[in-house]
């Protein structure tokens, strides 16, 4: 699987240093939620056409590693 991780873009001075999507004011934690209630991957790119499915794809491949840091995180702490 190809990483999409230069599609999101931490900066301080956008929407807080959350993660977003490459520039755009779109918070990875926005794309994920649409997700998880259940849109498809072609509702969200109707409702943001400015998007692309890489988009959507570097959303979930950037919470996966985020999921896997954390998780070794919490095991070293313990």
């Amino acid at each position: 699987m190809e990483n999409n991780f230069d599609r999101i873009v931490i900066d301080e001075a956008i929407c807080n240093g959350k993660p977003i999507i490459r520039g755009y004011r779109i918070t990875v934690k926005t794309i994920l939620e649409y997700l998880a209630a259940g849109e498809t991957h072609e509702n969200i790119l109707e409702a943001y056409p400015f998007l692309e499915e890489d988009d959507i794809t570097a959303c979930i491949q950037f919470a996966a590693r985020a999921m896997d840091s954390e998780h070794h995180s919490l095991i070293s702490a313990a």
